[in-house]
């Protein structure tokens, strides 16, 4: 073997399937060639021996058949107690799934790998239960005979005479960490059975003269060592690849196998199974879905079930569609860069070569470079006895059948009516015409048997002698020959025609309707009428329901239904569960609690699994077609998208509220780092020169810094008190208490009040009513005034003019404030009312906090009035504020101010 190379790189498939199988259980498989071999003993005794090295092991199966020297070493190992089922009237005992879970040993020993659980178990199988506990970290280790591997079955079937019923696929075996081989000859075991080591006296003697033959033994011994053998350079090649060691590698074979709607499909892929596994090839089952062909009945259950056995043997399944199976293989073949072709053997028979080549020479013919392998039928299905061809009846609906007989009628009855008016020479295309309608509206074998009636009916009534089948003239007879033929060309391709616009109209439906769903997703904005469309959507594409369940923290909600109903029963709310957190189908069809009514599938988004979408077709008895899976596969992955989407703007919204806040958060601090240290700075400064100076200050420097205290503790307070106000009107707590307020009375003392605590401010009056009564409060109307006022004393630069006005119109008192100043920016006209937005001054700063005008705002709007303001009002400078509100009592006279206010 060759040594590492520093140049060259491990293959990120094999790292990723490295780092996949940390994160697993490690899985552990004594593998024997018959029952009786010593598997479970050898398990066991390696379980002993890990026990006595302090490794956590403990049995949660083992099944001993009564073999005393197997049960002694299950003394001292833990076992876990068996799960009681009761079935048919017996009471079962199971492997305990949740308690295997709940202990969570470092290994786990589960006996009888390929043992189907009884009905109601989580899964159907055993394997699949082992592979929940790989899943959960469990090391398991278990045992299995080389009959129950899927790919082998019928081989063995074969070999024995002995149907194999219980089956595991050949992907449990590949993906074991370690494969241990317990083997003994066939003389051995044998003599182990004479014994009574294996099975009682009476039923040894029947398994020696029947199963355990010396020649039967010996096959089986060798598909274990081939078996074992591969998967040992399986193994080999793993550790090339991911430690970058170069060697001889393998050939890259890559196998097709082609898949009907018979049974010798079945032993095709089994071939082809065994054929890959040998090779350590990719192989590809391939099915060719021709939509103008009706299938036979059943043949869609068998193609779908042979698919199943395909993806569980671990091949890759693809459905590609068109009308010559032949060129569709051979494109799908080339373009997957396939070395070989499997295909079952085309039965033969008279009917067959009458109808042409059959599949089987078909491809060999064309195959070209590619190696074909036709697979022999097995002995239950062998071929049909000579001369007793399977013939396969012409799709041909009594529908089709009428129309034709009433075509050939019609057109029999027009060329009668013409030939006794006018003379024709030919009336074939009369009857040609109605060929080609049969062929339209009812399809080929419409259009054939009315070529048949019409070349009958233009013979026996036209062609001389009339009236029989006999032609008297050569020439008639080639003329009527050629009529019959180009009936049949002619209805054979209008028939085809018609198939393939319907073909097209029913694609152009499918994508049309998946076009309008998407429309519809993208046009729906909130999350519950997205989930009502998309189960109304999949129920229509079913036939039958469909549920859309989200995940909420740990538990599944029902968002969505269609038909509007949430039955579900407790296998379904346990399948659900299940296709969530283990990322893939569960329920009806699935090796996951098939005995749930709906088939769950996991709705994946690039966040991971957020929910699940659960349908129940209209006949549950029958399997979804491959077109109507595809249709589900896509809807559900455009309804994964959506929901991502949805959630993406939510998140997107939630994001700009966040960034939003802690704008105002940043604004805010930024506010009270600056707004409290100001005035704080100020009082300190004071208080502490007081206090140094002390008696040696004059009385006039006393008095100035005691008025600095003053004011500064008096624009502190303001500042809190506006937090507070702004406080309470985020939280609705503002008391606004329901009184009247005459305006015109109480504005003179605000004025004078707001004049002594903002000397750098003049303010004026114009004349007003002298009544202008609103609902409110007095001293909130006092706070919204001041705020205005300060706000126009900051902004509107020294020695700053304000003017205030009251007017009364249409039911409404207005009050308007105007200040002198440089105007608000147009830009800014509209956010002047909002939390903490601070216009820059003259100077490039922002003065206050930002905090007045939308606590007046909120005050205003709490009284049940409106806010605005307009800039400018005067050339380019001035700011206007209006304050509106509604009238509480009439106003009768015109007045001005009251006397001592100046105007």
């Amino acid at each position: 073997m060759g040594e590492a190379n520093p140049d060259r790189r491990p293959s990120p498939d094999a790292l990723l399937a490295l780092a996949d199988s940390e994160r697993r259980g490690r899985l552990k498989v004594w593998l024997g060639a018959a029952p009786g071999v010593g598997k479970t003993y050898a398990m066991l005794s390696a379980a002993r021996q890990a026990r006595q090295a302090g490794t956590d092991v403990v049995v949660g199966l083992a099944e001993t058949h009564g073999r005393a020297d197997t049960e002694a070493l299950t003394v001292g190992l833990e076992t876990l107690p068996r799960r009681p089922f009761s079935h048919r009237g017996h009471l079962l005992a199971e492997f305990d799934i949740d308690a295997a879970l709940a202990r969570h040993p470092a290994v786990l020993v589960v006996d009888e790998l390929a043992h189907s659980n009884a009905p109601g178990s989580r899964h159907p199988k055993r394997y699949q239960d082992i592979d929940e506990l790989l899943r959960a970290g469990i090391d398991v280790w278990t045992a299995l005979n080389i009959q129950h591997l899927e790919s082998l079955s019928d081989v063995v079937t074969r070999i024995t005479g002995v149907t194999v019923r219980e089956t595991v696929p050949d992907t449990v075996l590949d993906r074991a960490d370690e494969v241990v081989l317990v083997d003994i000859t066939p003389s051995e075991l044998i003599q182990r059975l004479k014994d009574g080591k294996v099975y009682r006296a009476d039923n040894a003697r029947r398994a020696i003269d029947h199963y355990f033959t010396p020649g039967n033994l010996t096959a089986l011994r060798e598909l274990a060592l081939r078996r074992t053998a591969a998967r040992v350079d399986d193994q080999m090649v793993d550790y090339l690849r991911q430690n970058a060691i170069e060697g001889p590698w393998p050939t890259a074979e890559r196998i097709l196998v082609c898949v009907g709607g018979d049974a010798r499909s079945m032993t095709a892929i089994r071939a082809a199974s065994r054929f890959a596994s040998g090779l350590n090839a990719d192989w590809l089952a391939v099915h060719v879905e021709r939509p103008e062909a009706a299938p036979e009945a059943g043949a869609s259950e068998r193609i779908e079930e042979t698919l199943r056995l395909a993806e569980r043997l671990g091949a890759t399944v693809l459905r590609p569609s068109g009308r010559d199976i032949v060129t569709e293989i051979l494109r799908v073949a080339r373009a997957e860069n396939a070395t070989q072709i499997f295909l079952g053997r085309s039965r033969g028979g008279v009917w067959r070569r009458l109808r042409g080549r059959s599949l089987t020479a078909a491809v060999l013919e064309r195959a070209g470079a590619l190696s074909v392998h036709v697979v022999g039928e097995d002995d239950g299905e062998g071929p049909a006895p000579a001369g007793m061809p399977r013939l396969r009846l012409p799709a041909l609906s009594l529908s089709g059948a009428g129309a034709a007989v009433l075509a050939v009628a019609a057109a029999l009855g027009i060329g009668s009516g013409l030939v006794r008016y006018v003379e024709l020479p030919n009336l074939s295309m009369i009857f040609l015409a109605a060929v080609v309608l049969c062929a339209l509206r009812f399809g080929t074998w419409s259009a054939v048997l009315a070529s048949a009636l019409s070349f009958a009916a233009y013979n026996f009534f036209f062609i001389e002698p009339v009236y029989t089948f006999t032609v008297a003239k050569p020439h008639e007879l080639l003329a009527l020959v050629v009529f019959l033929l180009v009936a049949i060309a002619i209805g054979g391709l209008a028939g085809r025609l018609r198939d393939q616009s319907e073909l097209v109209r029913s694609r152009a439906g499918a994508i049309r309707s998946q076009y309008e769903f998407a429309r519809k997703l993208s046009g729906t904005a909130k999350l519950d009428d997205l989930l009502w469309a998309v189960a109304s959507q999949i129920a229509a594409a079913v036939g039958g329901r469909c549920l859309v369940l989200l995940a909420e923290g740990q538990e599944l909600v029902l968002r969505g239904a269609a038909p509007p109903d949430d039955e579900m029963g407790p296998a379904e709310w346990t399948a659900a569960y299940w296709a969530m957190t283990h990322h893939e189908p569960a329920g009806w069809r699935t090796g996951t609690l098939p005995n749930a009514r709906l088939q769950f599938r996991p709705l994946r988004t690039a966040r991971g699994t957020t929910g699940t979408i659960g349908f129940e077709p209209a006949d549950p008895a029958r399997a979804l077609t491959g077109e109507r899976e595809r249709m589900v596969d896509a809807l559900i992955d455009q309804a994964s998208v959506a929901v991502e989407r949805i959630r993406l703007v939510d998140d997107m919204s939630r994001a700009a509220a966040s960034a939003e806040s802690e704008k105002l958060r940043s604004a805010l601090l930024t506010s009270l780092s600056h707004d409290l240290k100001t005035p704080l700075a100020a009082i300190l400064g004071a208080i502490t020169s007081v206090r140094a100076l002390g008696a040696r200050m004059d009385d006039a420097a006393r008095s100035d810094l005691l008025l600095t205290i003053e004011e500064e503790t008096r624009r502190l307070a303001r500042f809190v008190s506006n937090l507070l106000d702004m406080t309470k009107l985020e939280a609705g707590g503002l008391d606004i208490t329901p009184d009247e307020v005459d305006l015109a009375e109480v504005l003179p003392g605000l004025i004078a009040r707001a004049a002594l605590l903002l000397p750098g401010l003049t303010v004026k009056t114009r004349p007003w009513p002298p009544s202008a009564t609103v609902r409110g409060n007095p001293i909130l109307v006092d706070q919204v005034l001041f705020n205005i006022l300060e706000n126009a004393d900051k902004y509107a630069g020294p020695n700053a003019v304000a003017s205030v006005g009251l007017e009364v119109a249409d039911g409404r008192v207005r009050l308007v404030v105007e200040d002198q100043g440089p105007g608000i920016p147009a830009d800014q006209l509209d956010r002047v009312f909002a939390k903490f937005h601070r216009v820059a001054t003259g100077d490039g700063r922002a003065a206050g906090t930002g905090l007045g005008l939308a606590i007046a705002k909120g005050i205003v709007e709490a009284m049940g009035g409106t806010i605005r303001a307009e800039s400018p009002i005067a050339g380019t400078r001035g700011t206007r504020i209006l304050i509106t509100w509604p009238l509480a009592a009439p106003n009768t006279r015109a007045g001005g101010p009251p006397e001592g206010i100046p105007s």
